[in-house]
């Protein structure tokens, strides 16, 4: 092992912290109303947000400064440690329901999200797994249905609460990492196929999955119903235009729009900010990818380099699907914008995830 530098990638850091404080502003902005009539308190919000924010710091300034081999050593046992959190959550009486989805272990208004667990831990036992180099990945039987068959398991028990959003982010995720890892692109052809007829099953399996993309493909056939939250999401981010209504001027957080704070905080954005500020937050997101892949690429070893690449992978699809749904080309999943949208497990596993990167970034090449 190289000796790590002094300082990690000051453009990832930068980028990271500028996105987090971006989000304790505009939860705040897009929160106080919601807050204030369901509370009693318009900061509800802000102080949560501001809590999780400053724990995550200091756990990604922890894991920042951690060896990431040490990571290698546990990552059969948190992948075990998270199978039985994502089994423990669909058990009634522990499990506790939020937002129509089993998805929550924890007591009161403070919980934790196993799925979001699982995305780390996949990414990080994926990494030790296909970084050993006597791990046949070319070969499809031997090499690439093992940790298919795996990463099928996991989205299968997040299905189960259902949670449609955190399952398409570990799964894309978990492509990349086989991806860089060398599996043949035919092979992965194989699977995508498989993909699609499992997706029309979902579809068939649950109505309300079917009304989503009907809506998402003409949302004023039910503009009250399945088409509500894309129409309140558009009509938010028009008016927007280019330099916005004004930092708190937002008339969708009115209770027009649902989920303000969390899922659909970027159309607050683009209404406050306008064209401008929500270019912005996606220049910021273009720099993490940018610098995040660099370390990848530059990391000193084969684990290193698929562990940066799954953490990239993990932030750019779910800020993809995030921004996808919310101007329209996606249907409604539910899924949060990273480091911007309200969040307690989340938020702090994400900036934990991203002190892992930082610390690579450190012996980068």
């Amino acid at each position: 092992m190289v000796k790590p530098r002094s300082a990690p990638d000051l453009y990832l850091l930068g980028s990271t912290l500028l996105l987090l404080v971006i989000g304790v502003v505009m939860v705040y902005s897009a929160s106080a109303v919601l807050a204030f009539r369901e509370f009693g308190d318009a900061f509800y919000y802000l102080k949560r947000q501001a809590l999780f924010a400053a724990l995550g710091v200091i756990a990604m300034f922890f894991t920042m400064n951690t060896d990431y081999e040490v990571w290698r050593k546990y990552a059969k046992i948190a992948l075990i440690v998270c199978f039985v959190l994502l089994v423990a959550v669909l058990v009634p009486g522990i499990g506790v329901v939020r937002g129509g989805a089993r998805s929550w272990l924890g007591i009161g208004s403070f919980g934790i999200q196993p799925s979001e667990f699982m995305k780390m831990g996949m990414i990080i036992f994926l990494a030790k797994w296909l970084s050993s180099q006597h791990h046949p990945i070319k070969e499809f039987t031997r090499g690439l249905l093992p940790p298919l068959g795996l990463v099928g398991l996991a989205f299968g028990l997040i299905m189960l609460q259902p949670d449609l959003g955190t399952g398409a982010v570990l799964v894309g995720a978990s492509l990349l990492i086989i991806y860089a890892a060398g599996a043949r692109l035919r092979h992965l052809s194989y699977f995508g196929l498989v993909g699609v007829v499992g997706f029309v099953g979902l579809i068939i399996a649950a109505p309300y999955r079917l009304k989503r993309i009907t809506a998402f493909l003409d949302p004023w056939q039910d503009p009250l119903g399945a088409g509500y939250q894309s129409i309140q999401s558009l009509y938010a981010i028009g008016p927007g235009g280019l330099v916005g209504l004004g930092l708190g001027m937002s008339r969708q957080k009115y209770s027009y729009l649902p989920e303000p704070q969390t899922d659909f905080i970027f159309s607050i954005i683009a209404e406050e900010l306008g064209f401008i500020g929500g270019t912005c937050v996606l220049l910021l997101f273009m720099v993490l990818v940018w610098r995040g892949m660099r370390t990848a690429i530059t990391a000193p070893d084969a684990f290193g380099s698929l562990l940066a690449t799954g953490i990239v992978g993990m932030i750019a699809v779910q800020v993809v699907i995030n921004i996808g749904v919310v101007i329209g080309m996606f249907p409604v999943t539910g899924i949060t914008l990273p480091l911007i949208s309200a969040g307690g497990s989340s938020l702090t596993l994400m900036l934990t995830s991203i002190g892992v990167l930082l610390n690579i970034s450190r012996y980068s090449r």
